[in-house]
């Protein structure tokens, strides 16, 4: 019996671990996409326990905690920070192949040293064992970046942010870049009118424009384009639960808009028709700056109204939806290739289901300009474990090519994450390794180390010009 989460740790044959030993292992990373607060980084924070690096803001534990009976006092509530991590504590034997179970051992190991299992027995002493550590230099933020040799980052960023903490990092020339991402998701929603009309308040203020109409409003909210770019910023990022590709009229995009900012509600079509409005527009700003553009599509969000009332979005409540989202997608990508508008994209799908439309759709626009300008990206959310992305590496090398894939990213909000690139490498190489020995690939461990360590690392690199 193999040892549990030993160095060979899913490679399951010699191949596979030449392969993440010798080539994957030693990739930087860059991840492109995540929620970490450049505050944090610009501060350097010092975290006082591992409970407030590592559970505080971590949905997918507070599911699991929740699913094991745990009350909410001991998840987002106000209990003490041991508590709570005694709590998770006495989850984490019942994670049981869910992929928090290897995680949370992973990034024990990582970066800690700890190789016990985390029980309630075990809870206290790794507790104090860690918070000791976290006290040290070494155990800031910045230092746990450097510890797994993070090269860029990539936050997630409203329009309406000053980007003040991504100023004083650039001012101070920290070594990892650390880019914002335009994320107008809050631009676009007219559910709760009164929300959007102070939204659009906000946004007057800080692009110090009036904004009475629509065109005010899209004029403001270029301002705000132009200012990430100035910041460096050269991603836009859209979570939605599918495309909006709604035909409408610039006049009727106009009484939509004036009516929800007096405060009165929209019908549903008259939103789908705003929310493609806006879709479009960004699209083509971002093609005229030569950024990428992100879509991550697919899920069924705040399903527990209750739960969303009391604690707010991002708190666990969401699910893998099952919107329909080929026709859509083909109309909105077709539309912007047409007009020579349609910027590098990356399509992220949260329903396996639709793993080979998302394969097959990014293929229909890939033009030869640039390797692999539209991306069938990593699986996210729900799918960043070992059969979702098995699954999405399947689908993708089936129907496209993989070896110009873009790799991992973490999609978290935590600085104790980035094994999850680890966690993805090692999966990458046990199917290339396991091919090669099964004589399905070629026995050139040289080439297929590169195409690896150009997943790892390389493609993402060139395909969005940081130049790390």
């Amino acid at each position: 019996m193999k040892k549990f989460l030993d160095e060979h740790f899913l490679l399951n044959t010699k191949t596979a671990q030449l392969l993440y030993h010798d080539y994957a292992a030693k990739m930087p990373i860059i991840d492109y996409h995540c929620h970490l607060p450049p505050q944090q980084i610009a501060e350097n924070t010092r975290f006082e326990n591992i409970t407030q690096v590592w559970l505080n803001g971590d949905h997918y534990k507070w599911r699991a905690m929740r699913t094991n009976g745990i009350d909410e006092s001991f998840i987002t509530g106000d209990r003490p920070d041991r508590e709570k991590f005694r709590k998770w504590a006495e989850t984490v034997p019942y994670t049981l192949r869910n992929p928090l179970y290897h995680w949370t051992h992973l990034e024990l190991q990582r970066y800690f040293g700890i190789t016990d299992l985390l029980t309630p027995e075990t809870a206290d002493r790794i507790f104090d064992e860690t918070q000791e550590k976290l006290q040290s230099p070494e155990y800031r933020v910045r230092g746990l970046l450097q510890r797994m040799n993070v090269r860029v980052i990539c936050t997630t960023d409203d329009p309406l942010d000053n980007l003040g903490y991504h100023q004083q990092l650039q001012d101070e020339g920290y070594e990892i870049p650390v880019f914002p991402a335009f994320r107008p998701d809050a631009a676009m929603n007219l559910g709760k009118p009164a929300v959007f009309a102070a939204y659009v308040a906000t946004l007057a203020a800080v692009s110090g424009r009036s904004v009475t109409t629509f065109a005010d409003f899209v004029a403001a909210l270029k301002t705000r384009h132009d200012f990430f770019a100035a910041m460096g910023c050269k991603v836009s990022d859209h979570g939605l639960e599918e495309i909006y590709v709604v035909d409408y009229t610039e006049e009727e995009i106009g009484r939509i808009f004036e009516r929800a900012l007096a405060g009165n509600a929209v019908s549903d079509m008259e939103h789908r028709q705003f929310k493609s409005a806006m879709l479009l527009l960004f699209a083509q700003w971002d093609a005229e700056k030569g950024w990428v553009q992100q879509y991550h599509l697919g899920a069924l969000r705040n399903n527990n109204s209750r739960m969303m009332h009391k604690l707010g979005p991002d708190t666990g409540w969401d699910s893998i939806g099952d919107f329909r989202q080929g026709s859509a997608l083909s109309k909105f990508l077709d539309k912007l290739d047409s007009k020579d508008q349609l910027a590098k994209t990356i399509l992220y799908n949260l329903n396996p289901a639709d793993n080979e439309l998302m394969a097959t759709m990014v293929g229909n626009f890939n033009d030869g300009s640039v390797a692999g300008k539209i991306q069938f990206g990593t699986a996210w959310w729900f799918l960043d474990q070992k059969d979702g992305m098995t699954r999405q590496i399947n689908a993708l090398s089936n129907m496209g090519l993989l070896s110009r894939f873009l790799g991992m990213i973490t999609d978290s909000r935590s600085f104790l994450s980035f094994p999850r690139h680890e966690y993805f490498r090692r999966l990458l190489c046990d199917l290339f390794g396991t091919e090669m020995e099964n004589g399905e690939l070629p026995n050139d461990t040289e080439w297929v180390g590169q195409v690896i360590q150009d997943i790892c690392y390389n493609n993402a690199n060139a395909y969005f010009g940081w130049k790390t």
